[in-house]
């Protein structure tokens, strides 16, 4: 099996030195830029299975370069973690809404870096294994095989945490998943995630839905469910 190839755009170089070497020993390819022009030309160029992307880049801006990615239909489906000396909330909330598919404040082990990174690649490939192609509910049709989701025929085009997330709504209508479970299904029980992560994320879904964003409902102190539209 190739290896997963990942890209880092980090301009302290001992961090950049520590997050790759931590990669490679597991077993990972690495790219590395310290600027964010060159991070996302580097992208565009070897479009890596996952980016790892601080926020704070001379150059070109983390938030920017993110932008970016999303917006270029060749690497718009590339996953991405961010990093960021930011912890404050609004940096998570605006780094998750521009397509980010995680959140790392520093400082950070680079062990739950590594469990970050080995979830996000895994969300990818975890539907391959349904014994079902296909999940249809109102005008949604998931497609397991593809990584895909139409709404009414046309694609929405949503990041790999946003696509585990409906699909694990879409996989048991009418069912109340809090926060814990859809962050322990989508992103893995040995990732400490903040619930506010996920509730970035399902506004972000919610957006792309459009006028159908009511079929997300929230359940209040519990989290949230797939309901039919009638």
């Amino acid at each position: 099996m190739p290896k997963s190839l990942i890209a880092v755009i980090e301009d302290e170089r001992d961090i950049q030195d520590m997050i790759a070497y931590n990669l490679q020993r597991e077993g990972y390819e690495v790219v590395t830029a310290e600027r964010g022009d060159e991070g996302l030309a580097l992208v565009q160029d070897k479009r890596p299975d996952l980016i790892i992307l601080d926020l704070m880049l001379p150059g070109l801006d983390g938030l920017s370069v993110c932008q970016s990615i999303r917006f270029d239909t060749t690497t718009q489906e590339i996953p991405i973690i961010v990093l960021s000396a930011k912890s404050e909330e609004a940096d998570v909330v605006i780094g998750l809404g521009l397509g980010a598919d995680d959140y790392m404040p520093k400082p950070f082990s680079p062990r739950e870096l590594l469990a970050r990174v080995k979830a996000v690649l895994r969300r990818g490939s975890n539907h391959l294994q349904k014994a079902e192609d296909t999940l249809v509910h109102e005008g949604l049709r998931v497609d397991l095989l593809r990584h895909q989701v139409f709404l009414n025929d046309e694609e929405l085009r949503l990041t790999a945490t946003e696509f585990g997330l409906l699909t694990t709504l879409v996989e048991q209508p009418g069912r109340v998943f809090s926060r814990e479970q859809l962050i322990s299904r989508v992103l893995g029980e040995t990732v400490v995630v903040i619930d506010r992560n996920i509730d970035v994320h399902i506004r972000s879904v919610r957006k792309k839905l459009g006028a159908d964003s009511g079929l997300i409902e929230t359940v209040r102190g519990v989290g949230y469910r797939i309901v039919n539209s009638n």
